[in-house]
């Protein structure tokens, strides 16, 4: 099947198989290894991309259905090196590996959530539960998480809240 995939502002002409996944296409045919294949069953969230901002599972979506823009990390990079540098200041690169899928999470909680929703620590836990860190013991750990919380107009550790009013 013929499809246009618009991934990190590129336009990528594709002829998929079947029910190509989405994790796969952006993996071993465009070369983009950010997201990280584990679960296979959408419970861990280590494979999180943004689909239109918004945080979708790549390795349970098809990516025929992956309709609208579709970014990696290594399409924010830049955006996220703030971000970024929260999670590291908080402990969150214990071993690295689910550090991609929760720092697209974390974008995404940040664009779509108040100032003051960002200020309560048991919510921001709760909006990233679905990325689960194996460094902690499989649980539900959310390094980093403290960083999304807001000090002022800024995030903690620097990171820039985006928050709608």
């Amino acid at each position: 099947m013929k499809a246009v995939l618009d991934v990190n502002g590129e336009r990528h002409e594709l002829d998929l198989r079947g029910a190509e996944r989405l994790l796969d296409v952006l993996r071993h045919r465009l070369g983009l290894t950010g997201a990280k294949a584990a679960c296979r069953q959408g419970e861990c969230g280590t494979c999180t991309v943004l689909v239109d901002r918004r945080p979708v599972l790549a390795c349970v979506t098809p990516a025929a259905v992956a309709r609208g823009a579709v970014t990696t990390v290594e399409g924010v990079a830049e955006e996220a090196e703030p971000l970024r540098r929260a999670f590291a200041d908080e402990g969150g690169f214990q071993c690295g590996f689910c550090t991609p899928g929760q720092i697209m999470r974390a974008l995404a909680l940040l664009a779509e959530s108040s100032a003051e929703a960002l200020a309560d620590g048991a919510a921001v836990r709760a909006a990233l539960a679905g990325n689960v860190c194996r460094v902690h013991r499989i649980r539900r750990h959310r390094p980093g998480a403290a960083a999304l919380r807001p000090e002022s107009e800024a995030g903690a550790n620097g990171c820039p809240v985006r928050a709608t009013p």
